[in-house]
């Protein structure tokens, strides 16, 4: 294979452990270097407070780690910075997995409101602008006490950034490296007697790429032949975004805003002399605007109100003329809309006491052709939490109690509590967390229809209307010691899920086909007789994920940090009798990092050197186990101070320092962990006037 140039600018500031946040300044400029050791967050309790305050352990990554590595996506940041976190790409969106569980049982927010449209049960991540990104908060566990549905393994909120501090400003920032590897972005922020404007703009692509150009001939396990069917899918992304703020007054603030994502992938076209090539792309297409606004009528008690409005559709755009469809034309696979009204009172009823009252309206809709669905729900919520603080010896402790209740208009009433405490002497802080979560079953599952075929190959898929809600129980305790020099955190947890929703497999016979046929009477004779079994989806199984996570980070001199992050994590489900390994689960993950950064005069170098190491990954069924592997990158940030008005920051780094590569055949029976092409060279720029 040849050795190609990949994205990465950069260097780092210092570790992802969420629990290890001081403040340190070197100087004033954009050469300045802060590290905010002990940031404020919102997403573990509900309310702003800081890290070290708040009952919830939450993982933190900041704006500055993920421009100082280079990273330009979203599932780069998470992957890098947190080993609890695994991504598997393909074309029908990236398979994002927290502690052992797949992207369904994550719930993504932006600024506290859901993220929609999936496909194939995968948020669409590059629908989130990252050069907009103030820092990405992790909650690990159920949260459905605050957070509703779909928050079993946990929950990934996106802070985005609206600066104040000038007139005006614009950024652009340029990425590139090997595989046709490109990030460009802009923005424009204007700021002025209580308004703001804020405007961004970024494109973003990569070729397809494979790491071995042979594969087994179906049912060989000697025979190869040639293919181009991509490990990676290159594709074309585009985010516009805009964003108006109006604070009047130091009680007032209103918000408006709105995004718009275009995604294409970009895979070879078939070809008769080789297989692995396509008819068509798949394209996707997100429109999300949203209003709200906060009253604070003092610094502890505020009303805030939100509503938002998320629309996402894709569907196949043909680029090889076929027998029905000519080039260019566009059959629609999904269209998807979410609608949700947000209301939340917090008040500080007493000096120690923060209680909460919210309520909740959400309604989803889904089209879908293939699957014969053009449905709608909805659901109300209304939840209340108080969070307590007393004095305890040396130390004090902070309570917290939560209950949650849900209406969905097909499951009917549910109750979701959550009880935390913490005890702090001094520098440690000691926690105990249980929550519940639950997932109320997606339209799709619910009244699926579905038929397609894929080369030659009809799949076929059930809905279930008797379906129940999935349900966990998370158990957590969390040890944690912190001072400016190091911090040291462990965590042990318990997640139990019930009633999990899964696609059974239902074996096909002489009279099962004559039904199908007759349920889809597209299906031909040929592809009928071919079929051995079809999609039905059941409440079956059980979901027991057990871990541990241990995170270190130190100041050892000053400019210099060393962190070590790893995650421990034995996920299991259980099927009749049976407890199977969890799908696409990984048992040990380890991040490491280590940041240098120095400045003179009107320059500052950052250097950083990090890795992930991580142990196989398991597969079940047919398929066999990906075997483990570690990625180093080494990343340095140069920063000019031009003027007081102009910096300029180039970047250089090599990723994937010793030549990592998969390069095992491809077959029906293998799947793969590591993505990465090679060792490669990534260079960047960022231009910020001001």
């Amino acid at each position: 294979m040849e050795k190609k140039i990949s994205s990465i600018l950069i260097a780092l500031s210092w570790s992802v452990v969420a629990y290890s946040q001081i403040h340190k300044v070197e100087r004033g400029d954009s050469v300045a270097r802060m590290y905010n050791l002990n940031p404020i967050v919102v997403t573990g309790s509900g309310h702003h407070q800081r890290l070290k305050s708040t009952a919830t352990p939450v993982h933190v990554i900041s704006s500055q780690e993920i421009r100082e590595q280079g990273i330009t996506t979203f599932d780069g940041a998470l992957t890098r910075l947190m080993p609890q976190v695994s991504m598997a790409p393909n074309s029908m969106g990236s398979q994002l997995r927290l502690n052992g569980l797949g992207n369904k049982y994550i719930l993504i927010l932006i600024n506290g409101q859901k993220l929609s449209g999936d496909i194939s049960n995968n948020v669409d991540l590059n629908r989130i602008n990252m050069s907009r990104v103030k820092r990405i908060e992790v909650l690990d566990g159920a949260a459905s006490s605050l957070y509703g549905s779909d928050a079993i393994a946990g929950v990934i909120n996106i802070i985005t950034d609206q600066p104040t501090s000038s007139l005006c400003s614009f950024t652009n920032t340029t990425s590139v490296s090997g595989h046709g590897v490109l990030t460009e972005s802009a923005t424009l922020d204007i700021y002025k007697n209580g308004f703001g404007s804020y405007t961004s703009f970024t494109h973003d692509r990569a070729d397809s790429y494979r790491n071995n150009d042979l594969e087994y001939i179906k049912g060989s396990d000697t025979e190869t032949q040639p293919s181009i069917a991509p490990l990676f899918t290159g594709y074309r992304a585009n985010i516009v975004g805009q964003k108006f703020t109006y604070a009047p007054n130091k009680h007032l603030a209103l918000n408006a805003g709105l995004d718009y994502s275009y995604k294409i992938t970009d895979r070879p076209n078939t070809d008769p002399n080789i297989t692995g090539g396509t008819d068509y792309e798949m394209r996707y297409k997100g429109l999300r605007w949203s209003v709200g606004g906060i009253y604070k009528f003092t610094q502890k008690n505020s009303l805030q109100a939100d509503f938002t409005v998320d629309r996402f559709r894709y569907g196949k755009e043909y680029d090889v003329a076929t027998k029905d469809y000519a080039v260019g034309d566009y059959v629609q696979s999904k269209k998807q809309r979410m609608m949700e009204g947000q209301a939340k009172a917090i008040l500080g009823l007493t000096k120690n006491s923060t209680t909460i009252f919210g309520a909740d309206w959400r309604k989803d809709y889904l089209t879908a052709s293939s699957g014969n669905i053009d449905e709608h729900v909805y659901s109300l919520a209304a939840y209340a939490q108080h969070e307590a603080k007393v004095r305890v010896g040396q130390g004090f402790a902070t309570a917290t109690i939560g209950l949650r209740l849900n209406n969905h208009e097909t499951f009917g009433t549910r109750l979701t509590p959550k009880v935390t405490l913490m005890y702090a002497p001094g520098n440690f802080r000691l926690r105990a967390t249980y929550s519940a979560g639950f997932r109320a079953p997606g339209l799709d599952e619910l009244y699926y229809h579905y038929f397609s075929v894929n080369r030659g190959k009809a799949q076929i898929s059930f809905g279930n209307k008797d379906l129940k809600p999935e349900k966990s129980n998370y158990f957590a305790l969390n040890a944690e010691y912190r001072n400016e020099v190091i911090a040291v955190s462990l965590t042990g947890y318990l997640n139990r899920i019930n009633d999990m929703v899964v696609k059974e497999n239902i074996p096909v016979d002489d009279a099962t086909r004559q039904m199908l046929m007759k349920e889809f009477p597209e299906m031909t004779q040929e592809q009928a007789d071919k079929m051995v079994s079809y999609a039905h989806y059941q409440n079956s199984d059980k979901g027991d994920v057990k871990g541990v996570q241990i995170n270190v980070s130190a100041n050892v001199f000053r400019g210099f940090n060393l962190s070590a992050n790893y995650a421990y994590t034995y996920a299991r489900t259980k099927s009749g009798e049976e407890w199977t390994v969890l799908e696409r689960s990984i048992r040990h993950v380890a991040t490491v990092a280590a940041d240098y950064h120095h400045s003179w005069g009107k320059y500052g170098l950052t250097v950083n050197l990090n890795g992930r190491l991580q142990s196989k990954t398991y597969y079940t069924g047919s398929y066999e186990d990906a075997p483990g592997f570690g990625l180093w990158n080494l990343n340095t940030t140069h920063t000019f101070d031009v003027a007081r008005w102009l910096s300029l920051e180039p970047n250089i780094g090599v990723d994937n320092l010793f030549d990592r590569v998969d390069r095992r055949i491809d077959s029906s029976t293998r799947k793969y962990a590591l993505y990465s092409p090679g060792r490669m060279l990534v260079v960047g720029l960022k231009l910020r006037l001001k």
